[in-house]
């Protein structure tokens, strides 16, 4: 992953960094990007018309995360302006995965800080087997 991947047709939600999301040191705390990337993957179905509670009550399945790799290159600090992104690298029958970046978004500077491969499964929602996307959803999903 690197910047020009960025310059794609991405999806982007604001983040601020709060007192809750850094650790002892004044930094946000390396779990709390995966809570970052999780809501901007979140909004980014939102913004294709798909909600994760409606899809459960509609189609009995949800998507899980099987994988997730994880590139820190600076920290991110207490109020913090973040710019995290979400893009469809690839998509299968049953899963697919989502590239995504945060990004300091300060004055006169955007600078990588984070980057992350994450894999998403799509599970029957009462067992938790793998099962397969249904076909509406995968045509939806871009």
């Amino acid at each position: 992953m690197n910047q020009v991947q960025q310059d794609r047709q991405a999806f982007s939600w604001p983040v601020r960094v709060y007192w809750e999301d850094t650790d002892a040191g004044g930094i946000v705390f390396y779990a709390n990007y995966l809570k970052f990337f999780e809501r901007a993957r979140t909004e980014w179905l939102r913004s294709l018309g798909l909600e994760q509670r409606a899809l459960r009550e509609t189609s009995g399945g949800i998507f899980v995360v099987s994988a997730a790799n994880l590139r820190y290159h600076q920290p991110a600090r207490l109020d913090d302006e973040l710019l995290v992104t979400a893009w469809l690298q690839e998509k299968g029958r049953a899963s697919m995965t989502i590239v995504q970046q945060a990004w300091l978004m300060a004055p006169c500077t955007k600078e990588l800080l984070c980057e992350a491969s994450v894999r998403i499964g799509w599970v029957d929602a009462g067992s938790y087997k793998p099962a397969r996307i249904p076909p509406t959803l995968l045509e939806t999903l871009k």
